[in-house]
């Protein structure tokens, strides 16, 4: 309903117009006709109506970036548009209405709003509407009996993977009409099984699928628009897939046998979206440069033969908005770099760069390069592939350079000053983070991975300066945007320096910091984050103490030897603690309402600092001992650490299973429920 009246003007009459609506006196609607839903749907102009039938067509586990679904809709025709980029414009726009219709919602794990998924009850409903043309299924005789008996447009199938649950490909031989074909899992193909039957299809989205038999069958496809075959055992492409004059799209991702595209793929006037993401392609063909249309490109591999580089085909594709390079310790000098041009690329709003397979994940200080000209090479390469100051999304992995681009720091003459997003991963030689990212002005969400030589994040990351027209006297907010930081697998990081006159992350929201040795929280940090709702810190060796955190909602807490003490943190409702022996005090925290905790197997008694909170619902998983001495109720020794909380929870596993014997209790009626057997608390008090 939110999502509903939010596009409607903000008047008396037209929200009394909603509430007015005929429907809501219908009588005998279908259970899946949520009224509201409906209501909302009613509301959506009628290509908007189909993109959003389409959507609930994606399998729930399976993700799909908001790229792959808005080129599903442009290929089938969904969306509005005379052109292939007004098209593409429009496509966008639907997605991003129907996130704020709050009919998809959006995936907090990834940013900007990358991912989204539909909620069950809406699903349902766009199911039911659509249910004369399309069909979202899991393997099994429902497949079977369903697909006999009607024809659809749109074909989704889920299949768990498991032998017994593979789906036969032959129940599909009668979906002469299919338009949309989506599987993820297993397939079992018989001889003579293919892809003939199926002249009228628009898009093939297949993932993770045994379907190398079916590929010599696929340029048989004539209107095929959208190609996916991501994570399969497919190892090439057919050399004349040159004839699907109408392909646009092709994802290849995770195919981890496709060693070579095939020559005449450059001959695809049409192709705008090519992704070859983790595959073994390390080459790709000559005059790759034709496909000037290109406006997606993932995983182009750099490599050098001759005097040629392959960074040079890009020079000419000056239409593309998304591009990721790969293997670029090949590059040997930053003059065969900068023939990629990415300076001159002004519509470029995301940028891979990545090294190859000598910078591994378990990789530590003086195992990457073998030389310092390397090293020094590797950066001069990464200084001219410079983006336009449209970028917005910037990707750096396997970074084997002492130090970031030069562009990232305060003093580049052309700013990031659209960037968004920005990830840094495996960056085994680098020893600080630049110094320029605390002054961009839409910064919002910043992940660094895997920087094992960075010892301090000191105060050029977070450093006070005099914002454009303001007085000289009032300084301005660094990060002023962000709302999400993780710091991952920094296993030297000791110190953070940000002292409270540094004003900075006014908005941020969700903090992650894991594998370090960070002895405390920076007082900066404390003082000016006051919009962090969530923090969440593991595998931090040196910590000792937690406090005046006074916005933080939910806090997550696993394996911190030495923290000690928890104080100060009025408005946490979540707090979830494992692995933390150390731990004897929580002060002031008086609106928790839930505590997740987990006690080591070895302990033989409840943590001290419980009774000294009141959560409403207590979620625990201890030992068999304790869980056992528990269920003696008010006889334990325990009883006291837990008998004021209103709801607990509590379990023990055994041979694998977690929840093998359980004590439930409520404060109410001092009623506890077990599974424990008597003749075992016996045993036990023996």
């Amino acid at each position: 309903m939110g999502g509903l009246l939010c596009k409607k003007e903000k008047t008396r009459r037209d929200w009394q117009d909603v509430l007015n609506d005929d429907m809501w006196s219908v009588s005998q609607m279908s259970k899946e006709l949520n009224y509201a839903i409906y209501l909302s749907y009613q509301d959506l102009s009628p290509y908007l109506k189909q993109c959003f039938l389409h959507f609930s067509l994606k399998p729930k586990k399976t993700v799909i970036n908001d790229t792959e679904i808005v080129s599903m809709w442009v290929g089938e025709g969904l969306v509005e548009g005379d052109t292939y980029t007004r098209s593409l414009e429009e496509g966008n726009k639907y997605y991003k209405e129907l996130i704020v219709r709050n009919l998809i919602e959006v995936d907090t794990d990834y940013p900007s709003q990358l991912i989204c998924n539909m909620h069950d009850v809406i699903r349902s409903f766009a199911q039911f509407v659509a249910r004369d043309e399309a069909l979202l299924v899991h393997s099994g005789e429902t497949i079977k009996k369903k697909l006999g008996a009607q024809s659809f447009l749109r074909l989704s199938i889920e299949t768990k993977g498991v032998e017994c649950d593979e789906f036969e490909w032959r129940y599909l031989r009668e979906q002469k009409s299919l338009r949309t074909l989506i599987v993820t899992g297993n397939l079992k193909l018989q001889s003579g099984d293919s892809l003939v039957t199926f002249s009228s299809l628009r898009t093939l989205h297949i993932e993770g699928v045994n379907m190398a038999a079916l590929l010599e069958y696929v340029c048989q496809l004539k209107h095929l628009r959208y190609l996916a075959l991501k994570r399969t055992d497919m190892c090439r492409l057919p050399e004349n897939i040159h004839g699907m004059k109408f392909l646009q799209h092709i994802s290849l991702e995770g195919c981890e046998s496709l060693m070579k595209l095939p020559d005449s793929i450059i001959k695809l006037q049409g192709l705008r979206f090519l992704d070859i993401d983790d595959t073994l392609v390390n080459s790709i063909p000559r005059g790759f440069r034709a496909l000037t249309n290109l406006r997606v490109l993932y995983g182009f591999p750099a490599y050098i033969d001759g005097d040629w580089c392959s960074l040079e085909e890009l020079g000419s594709l000056s239409q593309l908005n998304e591009l990721s390079l790969e293997s670029l310790e090949n590059v040997s000098s930053a003059l065969l770099a900068a023939k990629a041009r990415v300076d001159a690329k002004k519509q470029l709003t995301y940028l891979g760069l990545k090294c190859g397979g000598r910078v591994g994940d378990g990789l530590v200080q003086g195992e990457v390069s073998e030389s310092k000209e390397e090293e020094q090479m590797i950066e001069a390469v990464f200084d001219v592939l410079c983006p336009q100051p449209c970028i917005e999304y910037i990707s750096i992995k396997r970074y084997f350079g002492r130090r970031l681009p030069g562009w990232m720091t305060s003093t580049v003459m052309v700013p990031l000053e659209s960037l968004k997003i920005l990830v840094l991963e495996h960056l085994p030689c680098c020893t600080q983070l630049p110094d320029g990212l605390c002054r961009l002005p839409y910064l919002e969400w910043i992940k660094v991975m895997n920087a094992p030589v960075i010892k301090c994040i000191g105060p050029e990351f977070v450093q006070q300066y005099n914002q454009l027209h303001r007085p000289s006297s009032q300084l301005a907010a660094t990060f002023p945007k962000l709302q999400q930081m993780h710091f991952d697998g920094m296993e030297e990081w000791g110190e953070w320096v940000w002292e409270t006159e540094v004003k900075a992350m006014p908005l941020l929201e969700v903090l992650r910091i894991t594998s370090c040795k960070l002895g405390r929280m920076p007082p900066g940090l404390m003082s000016h984050a006051i919009a962090l709702k969530k923090l969440t810190i593991r595998r931090v060796r040196g910590l000792h103490s937690l406090e005046n955190f006074v916005s933080v909602v939910e806090l997550d807490l696993y394996d911190i030897p030495e923290l000690a003490m928890i104080s100060n943190i009025p408005k946490l409702q979540k707090l979830t603690i494992k692995c933390c022996p150390k731990l004897e005090m929580l002060q002031e925290m008086a609106a928790l309402r839930r505590l997740e905790l987990r006690v080591f197997r070895r302990e033989n008694q409840l943590p001290v600092y419980l009774p000294t909170v009141k959560p409403s619902h207590l979620l625990l998983t201890c030992s068999l001992e304790v869980l056992t001495s528990m269920a003696e109720g008010e006889s334990s020794s325990e009883w006291d650490k837990f008998s004021h909380i209103k709801q607990v929870e509590a379990y023990a596993e055994e041979g694998g299973d977690e929840k093998k014997w359980h004590v439930l209790y409520t404060s109410e009626s001092s009623n506890i429920q077990t599974n424990i057997h008597q003749d075992r608390l016996v045993e036990e008090e023996e």
